[in-house]
């Protein structure tokens, strides 16, 4: 009976094959030949170096080569198991995001085209639950060559993002601080939101009063609250933070900011019914840029960051297993309704 052993020993009379390559060609081999299927245990690494006279660093690195390609997971105490059949993957992926939508897609559809059909890409998402977000993070540590992830602001977060080996770690979307180096691709929420209240100053000031729509306990930054307040005060503009929009409540001399695209369909909708043209009688500005914006309305008025160019350069990343810590610009794209 031929077994995983004898599909490593074989190749040690191909010259240009090192010790690494005999060890990750020869269980990759015994892979596609069926001798040893997808849930098996391989040998541990002291069988491993008995068997093979390896040494262990070279049987523990040709294991780490294998568990970043997503062909074999670790598990805890019970050793190292075929993950995998597809040996051509050359990468898994954990990509664990908010949630869909058409923004968040942009971001995947780049990442995905960036990364190529070799590697395998898993999708979870936590929704802004600190508790889905830990169940998930207990699921696949461990399991995965790369983690991409959205962390979520929250006092735990920080402690599960820990569980990640930084050289496996790459955060996106959302920044939250950690302690030493990581990489990241993030946005900026303060800053940017407060700018771009400020280029648009001119324009809010022919209206009455500006209305910032924000549900307690959403998952909008709380870093937005925070430049939309400091806006009102340094600009001297009337304005109210309201938890929803009502429909049928648009009035004349308003404007209406909402980072939830419902309501910035709702708020269209009351226009036309009402008679009210966007950006004459009424102002609207909404958060992360989207195609059906720039078409919709006479085109709505909006500031984003470029998710595309965030998948390029999350994708990039991966694959070059570099250092990056780059914030995307956030870029303010004016319309008919502001």
């Amino acid at each position: 009976m031929i077994t995983v052993f004898d599909k490593i020993q074989e190749l040690e009379e191909m010259p240009s094959y090192s010790k690494h390559d005999q060890f990750v060609q020869g269980i990759i081999n015994a892979i596609d030949e069926r001798i040893i299927t997808k849930g098996e245990a391989l040998p541990s690494v002291n069988t491993m170096i008995k068997e093979l006279g390896f040494a262990r660093e070279t049987v523990m690195k040709g294991y780490r080569e294998l568990i970043n390609r997503g062909i074999v997971e670790s598990k805890n105490r019970l050793g190292f198991y075929v993950a995998h059949e597809d040996t051509e993957q050359t990468l898994k992926v954990a990509l664990l995001m908010y949630l869909i939508d058409s923004f968040q897609e942009q971001f995947y559809r780049n990442f995905r085209n960036e990364l190529g059909p070799n590697v395998h890409i898993d999708v979870f998402f936590h929704h802004g639950n600190i508790t889905v977000f830990e169940t998930i993070l207990n699921m696949i540590k461990g399991k995965y060559g790369m983690y991409v992830v959205s962390p979520i602001p929250h006092p735990k977060t920080k402690v599960l993002l820990n569980m990640i080996p930084r050289n496996k770690f790459i955060m996106f979307d959302r920044y939250e601080p950690l302690q030493g180096e990581f990489n990241y691709v993030t946005q900026e929420f303060e800053k940017s939101s407060y700018k771009a209240f400020a280029e648009l100053a001119s324009k809010i000031k022919h209206f009455d009063e500006m209305i910032f729509f924000h549900t307690p306990g959403s998952l909008d930054p709380v870093e937005i609250i925070k430049a939309f307040k400091k806006f009102s005060r340094d600009y001297k503009v009337n304005t109210r933070i309201l938890p929803e929009y009502v429909p049928g409540t648009a009035e004349r001399g308003k404007v209406y900011f909402s980072l939830d695209n419902a309501e910035i369909w709702k708020i269209l909708k009351d226009c036309k019914a009402l008679k009210l043209k966007p950006g004459k009688d009424v102002g609207i500005l909404s958060h992360n840029d989207e195609v059906v914006k720039e078409l919709i309305g006479g085109g709505i008025t909006t500031y984003s960051t470029d998710f595309s160019l965030m998948g390029k350069k999350v994708g990039q990343a991966v694959l070059k297993r570099e250092k990056i810590q780059e914030i995307i610009p956030t870029v303010l794209i004016r319309r008919d309704s502001l």
